[in-house]
């Protein structure tokens, strides 16, 4: 498995108070964010509630407390930083010191895990593919704006299903 956050640009809102809680200055939008827990194959296991882009990714993943079975490897990037599960794995890319260099292993191990993390990306630009999750969605109402992402995921998860089936791929 792997998580990662994801922003969707919402229209900017009139009140001040809200412009600072929308705003992401990672983006340099106002943006509303979900993180997503996806496994090997790319499916979408797990969607987060939806947060104000402000607020960062771990902390998303930590108020969400989803639980893996005991053994499970879960891959994370540097925006889970500290982040911990009981009983399972994390793997996250090593940081080359401060002065130093990283050692050929660790280049290694850091590919490696840059190669299932781009399954996670190709998983979240899937659900972006529905142009009202990667637009600029102007519905003030919040759980419509939570209800079209959870729709979004789940007809990337049918259509991988679907695709899977065409070639002849056991989803197991």
């Amino acid at each position: 498995m792997f998580h990662d956050g994801t922003e969707r640009p919402v229209a900017r809102p009139k009140d001040t108070d809200e412009q600072e809680i929308y705003y992401s200055g990672k983006q340099k939008d106002h943006t509303i964010k979900n993180v997503l827990l996806v496994d090997s194959a790319g499916r979408i296991w797990f969607l987060s509630a939806t947060y104000a882009g402000r607020v960062h990714d771990k902390r998303i993943a930590d108020e969400a407390q989803y639980r893996l079975p005991e053994g499970s490897v879960l891959g994370q990037d540097s925006g889970f930083q500290g982040f911990t599960l009981l009983g399972v794995t994390i793997l996250q890319p090593k940081k080359k010191p401060k002065g130093g260099t990283l050692t050929d292993a660790e280049k290694v191990e850091n590919q490696w895990l840059s190669r299932i993390r781009v399954l996670v990306e190709h998983s979240i630009g899937g659900v972006k593919v529905y142009r009202i999750v990667h637009d600029v969605i102007r519905h003030w109402c919040l759980d419509i704006r939570d209800q079209v992402m959870v729709v979004c995921c789940g007809l990337y998860n049918l259509r991988l299903r679907q695709q899977m089936a065409a070639d002849g791929i056991d989803e197991s």
